[in-house]
Protein backbone atom coordinates (compact mmCIF):
# COMPACT_ATOMS: atom_id res chain seq x y z
CA UNK A 1 0.00 0.00 0.00
CA UNK A 2 1.58 3.94 -1.15
CA UNK A 3 1.84 6.33 1.52
CA UNK A 4 1.21 9.96 0.83
CA UNK A 5 3.87 12.23 2.83
CA UNK A 6 3.47 15.52 3.61
CA UNK A 7 5.41 18.78 5.37
CA UNK A 8 5.37 18.49 8.97
CA UNK A 9 4.92 21.70 11.15
CA UNK A 10 6.40 21.20 14.47
CA UNK A 11 4.80 22.50 17.60
CA UNK A 12 6.19 20.78 20.06
CA UNK A 13 5.88 21.58 23.77
CA UNK A 14 9.36 18.80 25.21
CA UNK A 15 11.09 17.32 22.05
CA UNK A 16 14.83 15.87 21.44
CA UNK A 17 16.60 18.76 19.18
CA UNK A 18 19.43 18.04 17.05
CA UNK A 19 21.33 20.63 16.15
CA UNK A 20 24.45 20.50 13.17
CA UNK A 21 26.69 23.28 13.27
CA UNK A 22 28.54 23.45 10.01
CA UNK A 23 31.65 25.83 8.78
CA UNK A 24 31.73 26.33 4.88
CA UNK A 25 35.17 25.51 4.70
CA UNK A 26 37.23 22.95 6.78
CA UNK A 27 38.83 24.95 9.85
CA UNK A 28 39.33 24.12 13.92
CA UNK A 29 37.00 22.19 16.07
CA UNK A 30 36.74 23.52 19.77
CA UNK A 31 34.68 21.17 21.28
CA UNK A 32 35.05 16.98 21.69
CA UNK A 33 32.23 14.43 21.62
CA UNK A 34 30.53 14.43 25.37
CA UNK A 35 31.46 18.21 25.77
CA UNK A 36 28.61 20.73 27.48
CA UNK A 37 28.03 23.70 25.03
CA UNK A 38 26.49 26.82 25.94
CA UNK A 39 24.51 28.63 23.32
CA UNK A 40 26.98 31.65 23.04
CA UNK A 41 30.40 29.10 22.86
CA UNK A 42 32.37 28.95 19.61
CA UNK A 43 32.20 25.31 18.28
CA UNK A 44 34.34 26.08 15.12
CA UNK A 45 35.85 28.58 13.65
CA UNK A 46 37.85 29.24 9.96
CA UNK A 47 39.16 31.89 7.97
CA UNK A 48 37.60 32.44 4.10
CA UNK A 49 40.52 33.39 1.31
CA UNK A 50 40.00 37.13 0.52
CA UNK A 51 38.82 38.12 -2.84
CA UNK A 52 41.72 38.66 -5.43
CA UNK A 53 42.79 41.41 -7.09
CA UNK A 54 44.89 41.54 -10.19
CA UNK A 55 47.50 44.22 -10.70
CA UNK A 56 49.39 44.45 -14.44
CA UNK A 57 53.08 45.46 -13.87
CA UNK A 58 53.85 44.99 -17.32
CA UNK A 59 51.42 47.37 -19.15
CA UNK A 60 52.15 49.88 -16.26
CA UNK A 61 56.39 49.83 -16.03
CA UNK A 62 55.74 49.13 -19.83
CA UNK A 63 58.47 46.48 -19.59
CA UNK A 64 57.86 42.63 -20.93
CA UNK A 65 56.23 40.12 -19.03
CA UNK A 66 58.74 37.82 -18.15
CA UNK A 67 61.37 40.10 -16.71
CA UNK A 68 58.71 42.21 -14.17
CA UNK A 69 60.45 39.65 -11.62
CA UNK A 70 63.55 42.07 -12.04
CA UNK A 71 61.02 45.55 -11.17
CA UNK A 72 59.25 44.18 -7.79
CA UNK A 73 60.24 45.11 -4.49
CA UNK A 74 57.87 42.27 -3.18
CA UNK A 75 57.65 38.64 -2.93
CA UNK A 76 55.06 36.35 -2.84
CA UNK A 77 53.57 35.82 0.82
CA UNK A 78 54.17 39.46 1.69
CA UNK A 79 52.11 41.61 2.86
CA UNK A 80 51.60 45.01 1.53
CA UNK A 81 49.70 48.02 2.92
CA UNK A 82 47.26 50.29 0.62
CA UNK A 83 49.45 52.56 -1.49
CA UNK A 84 52.81 51.02 -0.81
CA UNK A 85 55.02 50.87 -3.67
CA UNK A 86 55.46 47.33 -4.76
CA UNK A 87 57.13 47.61 -8.44
CA UNK A 88 59.62 50.20 -9.89
CA UNK A 89 61.10 51.23 -12.88
CA UNK A 90 64.17 53.78 -12.07
CA UNK A 91 64.19 55.22 -15.50
CA UNK A 92 67.47 56.54 -17.00
CA UNK A 93 69.96 57.29 -14.66
CA UNK A 94 67.59 56.92 -11.96
CA UNK A 95 65.20 59.80 -13.05
CA UNK A 96 61.80 59.85 -14.31
CA UNK A 97 60.86 56.74 -12.57
CA UNK A 98 57.94 55.09 -12.65
CA UNK A 99 56.25 53.52 -9.72
CA UNK A 100 53.08 51.21 -8.73
CA UNK A 101 51.41 51.45 -5.52
CA UNK A 102 49.02 48.54 -4.39
CA UNK A 103 45.71 49.27 -4.44
CA UNK A 104 44.43 47.73 -1.47
CA UNK A 105 45.89 46.36 1.82
CA UNK A 106 46.71 42.53 1.26
CA UNK A 107 49.38 39.67 0.62
CA UNK A 108 50.81 38.82 -2.44
CA UNK A 109 49.80 35.80 -3.60
CA UNK A 110 51.25 35.00 -7.37
CA UNK A 111 53.14 36.57 -9.95
CA UNK A 112 53.12 35.47 -13.57
CA UNK A 113 55.86 35.76 -15.76
CA UNK A 114 52.98 35.17 -18.63
CA UNK A 115 50.70 37.94 -18.06
CA UNK A 116 53.19 39.90 -16.15
CA UNK A 117 50.67 40.47 -13.48
CA UNK A 118 50.83 39.69 -10.05
CA UNK A 119 47.41 38.68 -7.63
CA UNK A 120 47.12 40.92 -4.22
CA UNK A 121 44.75 38.89 -2.04
CA UNK A 122 42.51 40.45 0.43
CA UNK A 123 42.85 40.03 4.65
CA UNK A 124 41.12 36.59 5.26
CA UNK A 125 37.83 36.94 6.82
CA UNK A 126 37.47 34.63 9.82
CA UNK A 127 34.19 33.08 10.64
CA UNK A 128 33.10 31.71 13.86
CA UNK A 129 30.24 30.10 14.62
CA UNK A 130 28.26 29.55 17.69
CA UNK A 131 26.41 26.41 19.19
CA UNK A 132 23.61 28.54 18.64
CA UNK A 133 21.66 26.42 22.16
CA UNK A 134 22.98 24.99 24.83
CA UNK A 135 23.42 21.28 24.78
CA UNK A 136 25.55 18.31 24.41
CA UNK A 137 28.09 17.58 21.89
CA UNK A 138 27.36 14.37 20.10
CA UNK A 139 29.20 13.87 17.05
CA UNK A 140 31.99 16.30 15.46
CA UNK A 141 32.43 16.40 11.88
CA UNK A 142 36.32 16.30 11.42
CA UNK A 143 36.79 19.85 10.67
CA UNK A 144 33.93 20.87 9.69
CA UNK A 145 31.49 21.44 12.95
CA UNK A 146 29.90 19.48 15.51
CA UNK A 147 26.35 17.67 16.09
CA UNK A 148 24.26 19.61 19.35
CA UNK A 149 22.22 17.43 21.14
CA UNK A 150 19.38 19.37 23.62
CA UNK A 151 15.65 18.92 24.87
CA UNK A 152 13.60 22.09 24.83
CA UNK A 153 10.16 23.55 22.91
CA UNK A 154 10.35 23.86 19.50
CA UNK A 155 8.04 25.83 17.36
CA UNK A 156 8.28 26.33 13.77
CA UNK A 157 6.83 28.94 11.69
CA UNK A 158 5.45 29.06 8.11
CA UNK A 159 7.70 31.77 6.82
CA UNK A 160 10.87 34.47 8.60
CA UNK A 161 13.28 36.66 7.75
CA UNK A 162 16.57 37.68 9.81
CA UNK A 163 19.44 35.21 10.77
CA UNK A 164 20.20 33.60 14.01
CA UNK A 165 19.25 35.33 17.33
CA UNK A 166 19.05 34.76 20.83
CA UNK A 167 17.39 36.60 23.46
CA UNK A 168 14.87 36.58 26.25
CA UNK A 169 10.91 35.60 25.53
CA UNK A 170 8.94 38.59 26.50
CA UNK A 171 5.23 38.79 25.91
CA UNK A 172 5.31 42.32 27.14
CA UNK A 173 5.63 44.99 24.66
CA UNK A 174 5.73 47.68 27.16
CA UNK A 175 8.56 46.59 29.04
CA UNK A 176 12.35 46.97 28.44
CA UNK A 177 12.06 45.01 25.45
CA UNK A 178 16.22 45.39 24.20
CA UNK A 179 17.56 42.23 23.30
CA UNK A 180 14.66 40.30 23.68
CA UNK A 181 12.30 38.14 21.99
CA UNK A 182 8.69 40.10 21.67
CA UNK A 183 5.39 37.38 21.15
CA UNK A 184 2.43 39.11 19.47
CA UNK A 185 -0.49 37.13 19.46
CA UNK A 186 -1.96 39.22 16.32
CA UNK A 187 -0.61 40.40 12.70
CA UNK A 188 1.27 43.13 12.63
CA UNK A 189 2.81 45.54 9.82
CA UNK A 190 6.01 47.49 9.24
CA UNK A 191 5.08 50.41 11.24
CA UNK A 192 4.73 48.07 14.43
CA UNK A 193 8.11 46.46 13.20
CA UNK A 194 10.09 49.13 13.19
CA UNK A 195 8.95 50.18 16.26
CA UNK A 196 10.23 47.20 18.13
CA UNK A 197 13.17 47.34 16.14
CA UNK A 198 14.23 50.53 16.81
CA UNK A 199 13.55 49.89 20.89
CA UNK A 200 16.41 47.14 20.37
CA UNK A 201 14.38 43.83 20.01
CA UNK A 202 16.19 40.93 18.18
CA UNK A 203 13.47 38.98 17.29
CA UNK A 204 10.01 39.02 16.53
CA UNK A 205 7.36 35.73 16.65
CA UNK A 206 3.89 37.40 15.09
CA UNK A 207 0.57 35.19 14.25
CA UNK A 208 0.33 36.93 10.97
CA UNK A 209 1.88 39.76 8.82
CA UNK A 210 0.81 42.11 6.08
CA UNK A 211 2.59 40.97 2.86
CA UNK A 212 3.73 44.40 1.43
CA UNK A 213 5.18 45.40 4.77
CA UNK A 214 7.44 43.02 4.33
CA UNK A 215 8.28 43.44 0.78
CA UNK A 216 8.89 47.24 2.15
CA UNK A 217 11.37 45.80 4.91
CA UNK A 218 13.34 43.87 2.60
CA UNK A 219 13.21 46.22 -0.03
CA UNK A 220 12.25 43.57 -2.48
CA UNK A 221 9.31 41.62 -3.12
CA UNK A 222 10.16 38.42 -2.04
CA UNK A 223 10.39 35.24 -3.97
CA UNK A 224 10.90 31.31 -3.48
CA UNK A 225 14.63 31.21 -2.47
CA UNK A 226 15.81 30.75 0.50
CA UNK A 227 15.85 33.61 3.17
CA UNK A 228 17.54 34.23 6.45
CA UNK A 229 20.46 36.21 4.97
CA UNK A 230 18.87 39.73 4.88
CA UNK A 231 20.76 42.51 6.66
CA UNK A 232 18.31 43.25 9.52
CA UNK A 233 18.72 43.66 13.03
CA UNK A 234 15.47 41.94 14.16
CA UNK A 235 14.50 38.60 12.83
CA UNK A 236 10.82 37.67 12.12
CA UNK A 237 8.89 34.71 12.33
CA UNK A 238 5.46 34.36 11.42
CA UNK A 239 3.53 31.52 12.45
CA UNK A 240 0.43 31.70 10.75
CA UNK A 241 0.70 33.46 7.51
CA UNK A 242 -0.16 36.67 5.67
CA UNK A 243 -3.05 39.16 6.48
CA UNK A 244 -5.08 39.30 9.44
CA UNK A 245 -4.46 36.53 11.98
CA UNK A 246 -4.03 35.24 14.92
CA UNK A 247 -1.43 33.05 16.23
CA UNK A 248 -2.78 29.04 17.11
CA UNK A 249 -3.43 28.96 20.82
CA UNK A 250 -1.39 26.08 20.92
CA UNK A 251 2.01 27.94 19.54
CA UNK A 252 0.89 31.08 21.62
CA UNK A 253 0.38 28.84 24.93
CA UNK A 254 3.86 27.25 24.78
CA UNK A 255 5.57 30.22 24.33
CA UNK A 256 3.37 32.08 26.99
CA UNK A 257 4.79 29.38 29.23
CA UNK A 258 8.66 30.18 28.48
CA UNK A 259 8.17 33.85 29.21
CA UNK A 260 11.16 35.13 30.90
CA UNK A 261 12.99 31.89 29.27
CA UNK A 262 16.08 32.57 26.79
CA UNK A 263 15.41 31.70 22.93
CA UNK A 264 17.53 31.04 19.86
CA UNK A 265 15.64 32.11 17.28
CA UNK A 266 16.46 31.81 13.27
CA UNK A 267 13.99 33.37 10.15
CA UNK A 268 15.56 31.43 7.38
CA UNK A 269 13.02 29.74 5.16
CA UNK A 270 13.37 27.73 2.25
CA UNK A 271 9.93 26.81 0.00
CA UNK A 272 11.26 24.61 -1.91
CA UNK A 273 13.05 21.32 -2.24
CA UNK A 274 14.71 20.48 1.03
CA UNK A 275 12.54 22.47 3.43
CA UNK A 276 13.63 25.29 5.90
CA UNK A 277 11.36 26.04 8.54
CA UNK A 278 11.68 29.93 10.42
CA UNK A 279 12.21 28.06 13.95
CA UNK A 280 12.33 29.35 17.77
CA UNK A 281 13.88 26.81 20.48
CA UNK A 282 13.88 27.36 24.53
CA UNK A 283 16.30 24.52 25.43
CA UNK A 284 14.26 22.88 29.00
CA UNK A 285 16.46 23.25 32.21
CA UNK A 286 14.06 20.16 33.58
CA UNK A 287 15.15 16.78 31.98
CA UNK A 288 12.22 14.88 33.58
CA UNK A 289 9.74 17.26 31.17
CA UNK A 290 7.53 14.60 28.99
CA UNK A 291 9.15 14.36 25.40
CA UNK A 292 7.21 14.18 22.20
CA UNK A 293 9.22 12.11 19.62
CA UNK A 294 8.61 11.74 16.17
CA UNK A 295 9.48 10.16 12.65
CA UNK A 296 8.98 9.89 9.03
CA UNK A 297 5.74 8.01 9.69
CA UNK A 298 4.29 11.26 11.90
CA UNK A 299 4.16 12.74 8.07
CA UNK A 300 2.09 10.24 6.57
CA UNK A 301 -1.54 11.43 5.72
CA UNK A 302 -3.71 9.49 7.56
CA UNK A 303 -7.48 10.29 8.84
CA UNK A 304 -7.51 11.91 12.17
CA UNK A 305 -4.46 13.96 11.45
CA UNK A 306 -4.31 17.36 11.98
CA UNK A 307 -3.24 19.48 9.21
CA UNK A 308 -3.23 23.04 7.83
CA UNK A 309 -3.68 24.03 4.15
CA UNK A 310 -1.26 26.10 2.49
CA UNK A 311 -2.40 27.23 -0.25
CA UNK A 312 -5.67 29.58 -1.30
CA UNK A 313 -8.40 29.16 -1.00
CA UNK A 314 -8.30 27.38 2.23
CA UNK A 315 -5.05 29.06 3.17
CA UNK A 316 -3.95 29.21 6.98
CA UNK A 317 -6.98 26.75 8.58
CA UNK A 318 -6.56 24.16 10.42
CA UNK A 319 -8.73 20.98 10.54
CA UNK A 320 -8.67 17.40 10.82
CA UNK A 321 -8.92 14.92 7.89
CA UNK A 322 -11.80 12.42 8.43
CA UNK A 323 -11.48 10.74 5.32
CA UNK A 324 -8.98 10.28 2.21
CA UNK A 325 -10.77 9.09 -1.05
CA UNK A 326 -8.78 6.81 -2.74
CA UNK A 327 -9.68 7.59 -6.27
CA UNK A 328 -8.49 11.20 -7.74
CA UNK A 329 -11.17 13.86 -7.57
CA UNK A 330 -11.55 17.37 -10.08
CA UNK A 331 -11.40 20.10 -8.04
CA UNK A 332 -12.22 24.39 -9.24
CA UNK A 333 -9.00 24.32 -11.56
CA UNK A 334 -10.94 21.23 -14.14
CA UNK A 335 -8.22 18.90 -13.04
CA UNK A 336 -8.17 15.82 -11.27
CA UNK A 337 -5.81 15.50 -7.94
CA UNK A 338 -5.79 13.47 -4.63
CA UNK A 339 -7.49 14.74 -1.94
CA UNK A 340 -8.39 14.65 2.10
CA UNK A 341 -11.84 15.50 3.41
CA UNK A 342 -11.24 18.08 5.82
CA UNK A 343 -13.23 19.14 8.80
CA UNK A 344 -11.99 23.15 9.97
CA UNK A 345 -12.64 24.36 13.69
CA UNK A 346 -16.00 25.78 12.08
CA UNK A 347 -17.09 22.12 11.76
CA UNK A 348 -17.41 22.92 8.05
CA UNK A 349 -15.70 20.10 5.47
CA UNK A 350 -14.09 20.47 2.50
CA UNK A 351 -11.96 18.57 0.06
CA UNK A 352 -8.73 20.14 -0.22
CA UNK A 353 -5.98 18.62 -2.64
CA UNK A 354 -3.28 16.90 -0.56
CA UNK A 355 -0.24 19.21 -1.93
CA UNK A 356 -1.98 22.05 -0.49
CA UNK A 357 -1.74 20.71 3.01
CA UNK A 358 1.21 20.27 5.72
CA UNK A 359 1.06 18.22 9.04
CA UNK A 360 1.14 20.23 12.22
CA UNK A 361 3.42 17.91 14.39
CA UNK A 362 1.98 18.68 18.29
Amino acid sequence: MSKSYTPGLKILESTKIIKERKLPLKGIINFKVGDTVSSDDVVASTFLPGNVHMVNISNQLNVDPETVKDYLLVTVDEEVEKGSVIAENKGFFGLFKTQVRSPLKGKISNVSNTTGQIMISEPDTQIEIDAYLDGKVIDVIDEEGVIIKCQGSLVQGIIGVGGEQKGEITLNSDVDIRDKVVVIKGSIDKKIYEAYSSRGAIGIIAGGFDYESLSQILGYKLGVAITGTEKISTTLMITEGFGDVEMSPKTYEILKNHEGNMASINGATQIRAGVIRPEVIIVSSNKTDGVSNFNEEDLVIKEGSKVRVIRQPYFGQIGLIKSLPADPVEIESETKARVAEIEFDNNERKLVPRANLEIILE
